[in-house]
C-alpha cells in the first residue's frame, strides 16, 4: 500500500505535470488562504494541496460535516486529500519513560462550492476592475460558430458534451490580460470539437494525464499564446504560458515530435478562431503518421 508521503507526492506531481503551479492561479480565491468551515487556516503541505484546486471559495469541510450542517456533497464530486499529524504518547519498555510519536495521517475534504444546501455566510471576494481590451474582445466576437461562454464558475474549463466554456467572473482575475489568456485557452480547446477540427484529445474524452490529453493541453496553450500575441498582450502573459507548456513538454519528453505536432494544430486552432482561413480537420491514416 502507498504511504501517506507517496500519496501526497503523487497528488502534487499530478498538478505540476498538468501545468498547474500550486501557489498561483490567474484568478483570485475569495478571502485568501484555504481554511475549514470553522475559519481555521490550513498549514504546511495542505496549503498547496488545497490551493492548487480550481475553486474560488477557500472553505473546505468533510462529507460528514456537510451532512451535519443540513447540506450534502453534490453528486459526482471528487474529494481532495489533506494530512495531519497524529501524536501518540508511548512509554519506553526498558526505561519506563514517557515519550511521543508522530504519525502522518490523511482524510478527504470537499470545497464548499462542491456542496448544496449549506447555510454559510457569503464571502467578500477581492476583485480588480476589469477593463475590456478591445483587441481581445474582437477576437472573441470574431469566432464564428463559437461555443457559449458563461461566467461565475469556480474555475475555467471547456465541456465538449454541450460545447460550452465556463469561466470565473471577469473581475476575479489578477489582470484583464490573464482573463483573456485563460479564455483563449478554453476557446482553443473548443476548436477540437467534432463540429470543428475534430481533435482526438477532445472528441474521445481523453483521460487526464493520458498522452492524448497531454497533447491537447499543449495545443490549447500554444494556441492561446498565438492569440495573445495577435491581440498584443503576449508580452504580459508569455511567462505564464511558458511555465505551463514546460510542464506538459516534460510529461511528453519521450515524444520528440510532440512540440512540433502541437504547434501545427495550435496554428490551425488559432486561425479558426481568428477566421483567417478554413482550417482542415484532424488528419487520419497516413496523413496522421506523416504529421
Amino acid at each position: 500500500m502507498s504511504t501517506v508521503y507517496e500519496i501526497v507526492t503523487e497528488k502534487l506531481l499530478d498538478k505540476l505535470e498538468a501545468g498547474t503551479v500550486p501557489w498561483s492561479k490567474p484568478w483570485n480565491a475569495a478571502s485568501g488562504a484555504p481554511r475549514n468551515v470553522r475559519g481555521n487556516l490550513y498549514r504546511g503541505i495542505n496549503v498547496f494541496l488545497l490551493g492548487c484546486q480550481s475553486y474560488s471559495d477557500p472553505r473546505w469541510l468533510t462529507y460528514k460535516q456537510a451532512t451535519a450542517m443540513g447540506g450534502h456533497v453534490s453528486r459526482g464530486s471528487k474529494s481532495t486529500l489533506v494530512v495531519f499529524w497524529n501524536i501518540v504518547e508511548k512509554r519506553d519498555k526498558d526505561t519506563g519513560e514517557k515519550g511521543k510519536s508522530a504519525f502522518l495521517r490523511y482524510y478527504n475534504v470537499f470545497n464548499v462550492a462542491q456542496c448544496e444546501g449549506l447555510n454559510l455566510p457569503s464571502l467578500e471576494v477581492p476583485t480588480v476592475t476589469h477593463t475590456p481590451i478591445e483587441a481581445c474582445e474582437a477576437i472573441v466576437r470574431g469566432f464564428e460558430g463559437a461555443p457559449s461562454i458563461s461566467h461565475g464558475s469556480s474555475g475555467a474549463w471547456y465541456r465538449p458534451s454541450d460545447d460550452t466554456v465556463s469561466m470565473p467572473d471577469k473581475a476575479s482575475f489578477i489582470s484583464p490580460e490573464y482573463y483573456y489568456s485563460t479564455l483563449f485557452h478554453e476557446l482553443s480547446h473548443s476548436t477540437g470539437h467534432a463540429s470543428r477540427l475534430a481533435r482526438e484529445g477532445v472528441t474521445n474524452g481523453a483521460r487526464f494525464s493520458s498522452h492524448a490529453y497531454s497533447r491537447e493541453e499543449l495545443v490549447a496553450e500554444m494556441s492561446a499564446a498565438f492569440l495573445a500575441g495577435h491581440a498584443g498582450i503576449g508580452e504580459r502573459t508569455i511567462d505564464n504560458s511558458a511555465a505551463y507548456l514546460a510542464s506538459w513538454i516534460k510529461v511528453l519528453k519521450e515524444d520528440s515530435k510532440a512540440a512540433v505536432w502541437a504547434a501545427g494544430r495550435a496554428q490551425k486552432a488559432s486561425e479558426l478562431i481568428l477566421g483567417m482561413r478554413e482550417a482542415a480537420a484532424e488528419p487520419t491514416g497516413e496523413e496522421r503518421i506523416a504529421a
